[in-house]
């Protein structure tokens, strides 16, 4: 069509200039072939407005756009420096807050350590200590219980109510005294002065023979008598004594063992709640500091694909503006053309001369004289031109013949050029639209698979997280519920040690006691029958006493006493084994706890160090899935943007390109009709 009305305008603008003769309708101006040709610039000026008013429209979106996201992403990239730069000093805090605690930690075991090895030293030297004094009290208590039976013998006849003492009574008191003076020697220095010595060394040495020098029968054993009873007196009080001494020294030892272990076991028990307390505060801060960590992993990941966009933005809105600019300016200078054209055939003088010029009555006439006019100016320079031979001649008697035409010529070069830069861009345009669209497909792909991705790890990481929680408070209960039963063992251990001294007391002291009842029963009924001296009889003497007798039960009474302390003694010896074991146990108990309870503080601290990873890793999967979904929503953003800008161009690509081809033929056509091509031909191939 474009080129129909092209030639056509041709034609009757070369009409007169080659002598034709145009037709008019009796229609008057709008039958016009100029009338025709002004319509025709007007729609094409209708239709570049149009074109400018939607490249305005894109340009406006896309300035919004980029204004929007330019404001964004800088306010995030600000963000993201303030963010990382408080993220570091966090770490760093953290990181010295975590060698602090370890070091405390590191330093309370190491004082536990000492704690429960100075406990157990002195444990061990209590029990040295309780030995040493339970074999010191069982012998003294013998060797008092000894001496009290020697003086028992004595001090019959010391009172006289005897007057004889059997022989083996007698050695039996002085093997008493020989083996407590040998075997009390050190307890008995400075206590028997040299004469009591001399004395206790005559008596042992000859036993049956000390008591023969008295010289009558009532006092023949007083002095003697008198003298070893006074030093085995005196060794009884000082054994009596040494044993109060041993017993209250013993009583004072025991307490301060029991206060030293109160306050050890007190220590321990605080260094222990330090060092779990610590623990937990550690493991809180090693994951908070594993959690900034990521968040800055995260924060300088998303910081530079913030800058990254940012910049791909400034350069694609650059280039936007720029496209922008160029295409008002082309746009601009065609429709400045377009104007111009119209201005020159629109006004009075050019309407007046189309009317003189296409005027019925003048047109033969006009035709003619600017045809006669036109060739004896071209004839004259043409006749000049081959007598010089000058081509300058030659041309310009061209020019006469096509002086009309220039400026038409003029405007149909700046539409085809103008035509022809539109095509190279549209072609640019239409390029650039499918390689964006390509590449926003792979993107979105890509990207959503990342987002599937990341739901199935945060699945994951929070079944993860959760079975870690919930073993390390299963691990936290039982070091509780073991720390209680320690407490109680403790408590339980020390009752019963109460209850073993209380045993071991009571059956020493029944030992004790049936051996002073043993001692007193042998002493009367195991001596033999004693002589009297008699006088001789003056006549026959009066009926006596009848033989006496010893009661027949006192040998099982005796034998019943030794029964029962032999029992009392296997009892205390059986005693004794028990608070042994039960030590032992209850050692080997404390040492296996101890052990369970730091075996289970530190699967708490590696499980609470999986958990602050694990958590750390969902935070980071939970951003990199918000990351994600932003940039999905961009990508569907941006695919859109692409369809409202490149859905026209590449529907009607194909169609506009050859349109704009035979546009730009048809001016050129136009332009060779106007140059002095044959018309008839261009009509043909129309």
């Amino acid at each position: 069509m474009i080129k129909t009305l092209l030639l056509s305008a041709a034609a009757v603008a070369i009409g007169p200039a080659s002598g034709s003769v145009a037709v008019v309708t009796a229609d008057g101006d709008k039958n016009r072939p100029v009338t025709k040709v002004i319509t025709l610039l007007k729609d094409m000026q209708k239709q570049l407005q149009k074109e400018a008013d939607e490249d305005e429209a894109i340009y406006d979106k896309m300035a919004c756009w980029c204004q929007t996201n330019d404001r964004e992403k800088t306010e995030a990239i600000k963000t993201a420096e303030v963010r990382i730069d408080g993220l570091t000093t966090k770490i760093e805090e953290l990181t010295a807050g975590s060698a602090r605690l370890n070091t405390e930690i590191k330093n309370l075991e190491k004082e536990i350590a000492e704690n429960q090895d100075s406990l157990d030293k002195a444990t061990a030297i209590r029990e040295k200590q309780l030995a040493e004094f339970n074999a010191e009290e069982k012998d003294l208590l013998e060797s008092v219980s000894a001496l009290k039976a020697a003086i028992t013998v004595l001090s019959k006849h010391h009172s006289g109510g005897f007057l004889q003492v059997a022989n083996n009574r007698i050695l039996g008191v002085a093997a008493t005294l020989e083996n407590e003076l040998s075997k009390h020697a050190a307890l008995l220095q400075g206590v028997l002065s040299p004469s009591e010595r001399r004395a206790a060394a005559a008596f042992v040495q000859a036993p049956a023979d000390y008591f023969d020098a008295a010289p009558t029968f009532k006092q023949s054993y007083a002095p003697q008598s008198g003298e070893i009873f006074g030093i085995l007196s005196q060794m009884k009080d000082t054994f009596e004594a040494n044993l109060a001494s041993s017993q209250k020294e013993e009583q004072a030892n025991q307490k301060a063992f029991e206060e030293l272990k109160a306050a050890k076991i007190e220590e321990i028990k605080s260094g222990q709640d330090q060092v779990d307390s610590k623990t937990l505060t550690l493991a809180d801060t090693d994951e908070k500091n594993a959690q900034a960590k990521e968040d800055q992993k995260d924060t300088t990941a998303s910081l530079n694909a913030d800058e990254q966009f940012l910049g791909m933005l400034k350069e694609k809105c650059s280039m936007t503006d720029k496209e922008w600019e160029e295409r008002q300016k082309t746009r601009s200078m065609e429709m400045e053309a377009v104007s111009k054209a119209l201005e020159v055939l629109s006004g009075d003088e050019a309407h007046d001369l189309f009317t003189r010029t296409f005027n019925p009555s003048l047109l033969q006439v006009s035709s003619s004289e600017v045809q006669t006019a036109r060739s004896k100016a071209a004839t004259l320079l043409e006749s000049v031109a081959r007598k010089s031979g000058a081509p300058a001649l030659s041309a310009l008697a061209m020019r006469v013949k096509l002086d009309a035409f220039e400026r038409v010529k003029k405007a149909i070069d700046d539409m085809v050029e103008q035509l022809a830069k539109e095509q190279a861009d549209e072609v640019k345009h239409k390029d650039f639209c499918v390689d964006e669209f390509n590449t926003n497909k792979l993107q979105t792909e890509e990207k959503t698979r990342q987002k599937i991705d990341t739901k199935t790890s945060i699945k994951d990481l929070k079944s993860t997280i959760g079975a870690l929680t919930a073993a390390i408070e299963t691990l936290k209960a039982d070091v509780a519920e073991t720390q209680v039963q320690m407490k109680r063992a403790g408590e339980d251990r020390e009752l019963s040690n109460k209850e073993f001294q209380t045993t071991v007391a009571d059956q020493r002291a029944t030992q004790k006691l049936l051996k002073a009842a043993l001692s007193v029963l042998e002493d009367f009924y195991g001596k033999e029958k004693k002589s009297f001296v008699q006088a001789e009889p003056v006549g026959p003497p009066p009926a006596g006493f009848e033989e006496y007798k010893k009661n027949e039960s006192a040998g099982g009474v005796t034998g019943l006493l030794k029964q029962i302390m032999a029992d009392a003694k296997a009892m205390e010896a059986e005693a004794i084994r028990s608070e042994e074991d039960a030590q032992k146990a209850y050692e080997d108990f404390v040492k296996e706890t101890n052990f369970s309870i730091e075996t289970k503080s530190k699967d708490i601290v590696e499980k609470s160090e999986a958990k602050a990873k694990a958590e750390g890793e969902l935070v980071m999967t939970k951003e990199a899935k918000e990351a994600v979904l932003l940039e999905l929503e961009q990508l569907s953003n941006y695919n859109a943007q692409l369809h409202q800008s490149c859905d026209f161009v590449l529907k009607n690509f194909d169609l506009r390109q050859t349109a704009r081809d035979e546009e730009i033929e048809a001016l050129r056509q136009a332009k060779a009709i106007l140059s002095g091509a044959k018309f008839d031909n261009f009509l043909q191939r129309s």
